[in-house]
């Protein structure tokens, strides 16, 4: 296994690290954090700098990237802020689904606009009720003419409310069976009669915000189904391993980020005379922080490998989503303890890390499910 990146890789994550700090500066993430305002202009450079081109085949305008460039966007752009990555892979995960899954018009028609920021994607699946166990899910679709229409309640929808957002929505078209064998994909632009939006205070993430959405017999036509009547179960699996390994990049990038806070801190703060960073105590749990950092990225990198060579890696992503999300909790946790009271301060940036970090242990499969999935392909039966 080579975990070197070629030259190419390494312009593309320099590049993208000057321009994130040209652009994101700690003034505007905080105010963004602070007023809860989607990123647009880092979104918009995102866009000019063909980001959303990178997995995309060349036939569609992309840059048929790999895998490990995804990693490599991710990791830069969660440097600054989880959060940003929220919006970037929201958008693109939505994008690859439509390309593996959507007919050949809509490829053609929705990802020349997503590749060039004119259109973003959010996913719409979570309900007040149906969470991890979307086989709970009460929101309906039904045919009619050329038309379908959608009824039900969403929750937790990350980013459903910036402009231009069409919704990928799941929902039931067929009670009769199975889940796996009754749900579908809807393309729903946010603005569409019938919806009805509301924002959520959350604790964290909470630039690109996280929405409740209801829809009142929200008509669509036939044409935002995507893969097919009863098809979304095979949507929602054929994505599963690149948005987990894709977001544990993500998990790494913003710990490792909470970690270099941490040692610049330790540097300069004096107490008793000296750096606080030369007292024992400190210096071990910093060496502790950036070691588990390692592990996680590295277990991240390996599973982004094997799913580039095109080999099943469910085992090894599920494995370093699960510990890399601890891992970036436990690190923004000992970052606060190191700052002390500083840390604690919403002046300063960790406390944002320590906010952030404590959803992802939930989102994109909870440490739960990732262990009894784990388990499972160990070959234990979990009740």
């Amino acid at each position: 296994m080579d975990f070197e990146f070629t030259e190419e890789q390494n312009m593309l994550r320099d590049t993208i690290r000057r321009r994130m700090d040209d652009l994101a500066t700690p003034e505007l993430i905080r105010r963004l954090d602070r007023d809860q305002a989607y990123p647009y202009e880092l979104y918009e450079a995102w866009a000019e700098m063909g980001l959303f081109q990178m997995p995309f085949p060349e036939e569609y305008g992309g840059l048929g990237g790999s895998v490990i460039d995804m990693v490599i966007i991710s990791e830069e752009l969660s440097r600054k802020s989880f959060d940003f990555f929220t919006a970037y892979g929201g958008t693109l995960f939505c994008g690859l689904n439509l390309l593996r899954n959507g007919s050949e018009e809509q490829r053609r028609h929705w990802l020349p606009k997503l590749l060039s920021g004119e259109v973003k994607f959010s996913v719409s699946m979570s309900e007040p009720d149906a969470g991890s166990d979307v086989g709970a899910m009460r929101t309906t679709a039904r045919r009619d003419g050329d038309s379908w229409v959608i009824n039900g309640q969403k929750v937790w929808a990350t980013g459903a409310g910036a402009k231009n957002n069409v919704i990928n929505v799941y929902a039931k078209t067929d009670s009769s069976v199975h889940y796996r064998k009754g749900i579908s994909l809807f393309l729903v632009d946010n603005d569409t009669p019938g919806v009805k939006m509301r924002k959520l205070d959350m604790l964290g993430r909470r630039c690109v915000g996280t929405y409740e959405i209801f829809f009142d017999d929200v008509r669509v036509p036939a044409d935002r189904l995507v893969g097919g009547e009863n098809n979304g179960w095979h949507c929602v699996l054929s994505g599963l391993q690149v948005e987990r390994v894709a977001s544990t990049a993500g998990y790494s990038g913003a710990a490792q980020a909470a970690v270099d806070m941490a040692v610049a801190y330790a540097r300069e703060r004096k107490q008793f005379g000296r750096p606080i960073g030369t007292n024992q105590a400190i210096a071990h749990m910093l060496a502790d922080m950036q070691t588990e950092v390692e592990a996680a990225r590295w277990m991240m990198m390996r599973a982004a490998w094997m799913l580039s060579q095109g080999k099943d890696a469910l085992r090894e992503i599920s494995m370093a989503k699960l510990f890399g999300s601890e891992m970036y909790v436990k690190i923004a946790n000992m970052g606060m303890q190191v700052m002390g009271a500083y840390g604690y301060n919403m002046e300063f940036d960790m406390q944002r890390h320590f906010r952030d970090a404590r959803s992802v242990t939930i989102g994109a499969g909870t440490s739960q499910m990732q262990r009894n999935l784990i388990a499972g392909l160990m070959g234990l039966k979990v009740q």
